[in-house]
């Protein structure tokens, strides 16, 4: 973050206060983001969220009321361009898929160390999808069975190029790096996305990722 630039609005949601302690003072520690709120069930993150719009909601999974999902399920709802990434314990698929249909960018566990947790909050509030190894293991594991091929007519509504630059999304590339290896502006690149989700009619990089991987599209094969 430069001196020009406010920081990351961020709402902690966690029914364990020592555990939103614990993340209040990572934050804190950090110039390039704010705490703007704190939510210890799901039905005040729901409403500290619609109220103050952070950029960025660190929601767990479990908590009094709605659950993170439910509660992540009515945010997206109203507010699809905020961020929520879920940091929780639990890593089962159903728990996994469940968020990630919801709208959740990502999905950490809550024994990630500390830089780990900022990279994850940096990446997901420009937009990426962000998993934690094991997990990211699972979703490989998971499509794995699915595909073990491309189906190179899976998305034929979309042109050649968008094509290559949803390959690179299913394999994990940011912004940044398709438009190093495609040889274009990231901007042309924010272009060719949002032309994707609208096609797809996909809410975000992580739908659009599901949607990918499930057709074998997240290996260099052609």
């Amino acid at each position: 973050m430069t001196a020009s630039e406010p920081p990351i609005r961020v709402l902690i949601a966690d029914d364990h206060a020592l555990f939103r302690d614990g993340l209040r003072a990572l934050l804190l520690a950090a110039p390039e983001f704010e705490v703007i709120g704190e939510a210890a069930t799901g039905d005040d993150a729901v409403h500290l969220a619609l109220r103050e719009l952070p950029q960025l909601i660190l929601m767990d999974l479990q908590m009094p009321g709605l659950s993170g999902v439910q509660a992540t399920r009515r945010i997206m709802a109203e507010h699809p361009e905020l961020h929520v990434l879920m940091l929780t314990m639990f890593d089962d698929d159903a728990s996994v898929f469940d968020a990630m249909r919801a709208g959740a960018r990502g999905y950490l566990l809550k024994g990630a160390g500390h830089q780990d947790v900022l990279r994850a909050l940096h990446a997901a509030a420009s937009g990426e999808a962000i998993f934690s190894p094991g997990i990211a293991a699972r979703l490989g594991r998971y499509f794995a069975g699915l595909s073990t091929h491309r189906q190179p007519d899976a998305f034929p509504q979309l042109t050649a190029r968008e094509q290559e630059v949803l390959a690179l999304i299913a394999q994990g590339r940011s912004n940044a790096g398709i438009a190093r290896q495609l040889d274009i502006r990231p901007k042309t690149v924010r272009n060719h996305i949002t032309s994707i989700f609208d096609k797809l009619q996909v809410a975000d990089r992580a739908e659009a990722i599901l949607r990918a991987r499930a057709a074998g599209w997240d290996t260099d094969e052609e």
